[in-house]
């Protein structure tokens, strides 16, 4: 049995000679080498400024009381009250106090104590200050000028005004203050400039298919008059009625709005004789016995102008009042007109036009 010889394992086949030449070296095979790039140096960063020390921590407000470690935890102060006590005198804000002395409005007195105008016992004084019945309050003249510029304008509102601001697309009363509008027979000497209707307002609501006398006025010290907290200033109103007997006229919510109103005037014709049908004890109960929103009413002063237009006064003005009182005996209010605020009265004003509340006239 005959052996062979073992295969040389395989491999690249070696290079062939040249024939009938001798054997010569092989050539160096050529290797490819990434080139070494010289690193670049990173750039430097500049120190950060030194830190400056930390504060002490400020002790803790005498207010505040340390519950345990570093928790310090507020204690609750009782509010001061609004008026204290000084010698035996109650004491009020400054503002509350020059309000109630007819100096100003208190957001007025707020102005001017920022300003510097006001002292109290020879001192400039300061925000809130407490003052008593017995301190001396002085109010610096250019303060009083201020004042004195400022008007107070009477208007005939027309039926389809608003007297606040702009509603569900009606017009509000006060674009009617214009010089085309202005009263040819107003007594007064002012004349119209447009600065006299920055911050006029209404004192007081007239509803818009409600008529007649409307103040408008730039002078807190009105505005307080006639729609302050303790006002009881009278407010009297023309109001021509139909009688549907009581239970007819249904109640209405005081923000809903009910059917339009007509033009009224004292001279107006009489067409019917409300008074003859309508039980004198229910106009009784309009005077005085009534109550809205879960509140009795104040006695109100209501009497027959003719057989179909009752005259209302009224101390307190709820939203829709006279129009809900009448309501609750069974009348129907078909137009209504306001005549007089306090001691100001309508007059022969023209309706749709205005004039200025003169100097010698007060509320």
């Amino acid at each position: 049995m005959s052996s062979s010889a073992p295969r040389p394992p395989a491999g690249p086949a070696a290079p062939a000679a040249d024939a009938g030449g001798p054997s010569s070296p092989a050539a160096p095979r050529a290797v490819l080498r990434r080139p070494t790039l010289a690193a670049k140096p990173a750039p430097a960063r500049p120190a950060p400024p030194p830190r400056a020390p930390r504060p002490a921590r400020a002790p803790a407000p005498s207010t505040y009381r340390v519950a345990s470690g570093a928790f310090v935890a507020p204690v609750r102060q009782v509010p001061a009250p609004a008026t204290t006590t000084v010698g035996g005198l109650t004491t009020s804000r400054l503002n509350k106090r020059m309000a109630e002395l007819g100096l100003c409005s208190r957001r007025e007195a707020d102005d001017w104590v920022e300003q510097g105008w006001v002292k109290v016992n020879g001192v400039v004084a300061t925000m809130g200050q407490q003052v008593t019945a017995a301190d001396r309050i002085e109010v610096d003249k250019i303060a009083q000028g201020f004042q004195e510029q400022r008007v107070t304008i009477l208007l005939n509102k027309p039926i389809g005004y608003v007297s606040g601001q702009a509603e569900d697309g009606h017009t509000p009363a006060v674009a009617l203050i214009n010089p085309r509008s202005h009263w040819r027979d107003d007594p007064s000497r002012n004349r119209f400039s447009p600065p006299q209707l920055r911050g006029l307002a209404p004192c007081g609501r007239l509803d818009i298919d409600s008529v007649g006398l409307l103040v408008l006025t730039q002078d807190g010290r009105v505005a307080r008059q006639i729609i302050g907290e303790d006002s009881e200033m009278e407010k009297e109103y023309l109001v021509r009625v139909v009688y549907q007997a009581p239970g007819q006229a249904v109640p209405r919510h005081p923000g809903e709005r009910s059917a339009p109103l007509q033009e009224i005037d004292e001279r107006d014709p009489v067409s019917t004789n409300v008074q003859a049908v309508f039980p004198k004890e229910l106009l009784e109960r309009l005077r005085h016995g009534l109550s809205l929103d879960g509140e009795p009413l104040k006695p109100a002063k209501v009497e027959w102008q003719n057989p179909e237009q009752l005259r209302f006064v009224l101390t307190e003005g709820k939203k829709r009042q006279i129009r809900r009182m009448c309501e609750l005996v069974g009348l129907k209010v078909v137009g209504l007109k306001r005549i007089r605020i306090g001691r100001v009265t309508l007059g022969h004003l023209p309706v749709g036009q205005w004039r200025y509340l003169s100097p010698n006239e007060r509320f």
